[in-house]
């Protein structure tokens, strides 16, 4: 009984001496936030589960079972994160809902003004970040140990996508509730959402070059040259720009994809000529 009084004291423990939420309204938030994408629809994209995620604070908040459901309605509007730091955002809309629940002068309007003229820069730096960048180094460490047999491929590749994932999710929520809408304008007066987006964009695509280098391979079979004389051609160029055909494959193909050249077209057409090239002894 001891121990159930101490866990349920503590949940009730609210997350700052001025918060009516609590660190149970706190892990509800977090836990939900992992479903965000799990009742992604066409129209408003995220907006169920973000609905879901912030249920809880709505809940401590309003006492009024018509003010819960106009704020419950207020989040079931368009939105579209990045999954990883979506947090930032409810904890965000968790303190302005806060203050209007305490303010009967605070503009309701601006929760939903707030959430939406913040979600692009959020995803511009969370989609660089986890999507162009870690989940690119994430895959070379992975294909590269997993192509050689070894098991710490699917596994390093799981932990560099989810512990720094984990970690952010935890502190943006945190961040979130407790500084507000100060927390994103400090960083954006700064320049800071510009300068880690460009650099994520280029670690990104640096990532890419090297994976491209080690991962895909396109080797000549034909030699240059007859008798002991005859050299392949491969070792040519080689030594004009090692994996100078990779690249060359590579940059096709991104072409292609700007030409907006369906994916699975490109792979089908890839499969073909390899086979054909290799068929009559050219690869």
């Amino acid at each position: 009984m001891t121990t159930n009084s101490k866990d349920m004291t503590k949940d009730l423990q609210t997350i700052s001496p001025e918060s009516k939420i609590t660190k149970k309204d706190f892990n509800q938030c977090f836990w939900r936030s992992l479903t965000l994408d799990s009742s992604w629809n066409y129209e408003r994209m995220q907006n169920i589960a973000y609905c879901y995620m912030m249920a809880p604070i709505i809940r401590r908040l309003y006492e009024n079972k018509e003010d819960r459901a106009a704020a419950l309605k207020r989040h079931l509007e368009f939105m579209s994160v990045t999954p990883h730091i979506s947090t930032l955002l409810v904890g965000i809309s968790g303190a302005m809902e806060e203050e209007n629940a305490k303010n009967p002068d605070f503009d309701e309007n601006s929760i939903n003004a707030v959430k939406s003229s913040l979600m692009g820069p959020m995803a511009g730096v969370g989609d660089s970040f986890f999507w162009g960048t870690l989940l690119l180094i994430a895959a070379g460490v992975g294909v590269s140990l997993a192509s050689q047999g070894n098991i710490m491929g699917p596994i390093l590749f799981f932990l560099i996508i989810n512990i720094p994932h984990f970690i952010l999710r935890y502190l943006c929520l945190d961040k979130g509730f407790k500084y507000g809408t100060q927390f994103f304008k400090d960083i954006s007066s700064g320049g800071i959402i510009t300068k880690i987006t460009e650099a994520a964009t280029m670690l990104g695509l640096m990532v890419i070059g090297g994976m491209t280098a080690a991962n895909v391979n396109f080797n000549l079979a034909i030699n240059v040259g007859s008798g002991d004389w005859a050299e392949p051609l491969q070792n040519y160029l080689d030594e004009i720009m090692p994996g100078l055909l990779p690249a060359a494959l590579f940059g096709i193909m991104y072409w292609l994809l700007g030409k907006k050249v369906k994916t699975t077209t490109i792979l089908i057409a890839v499969m073909v000529i390899c086979i054909i090239l290799s068929g009559i002894g050219v690869v």
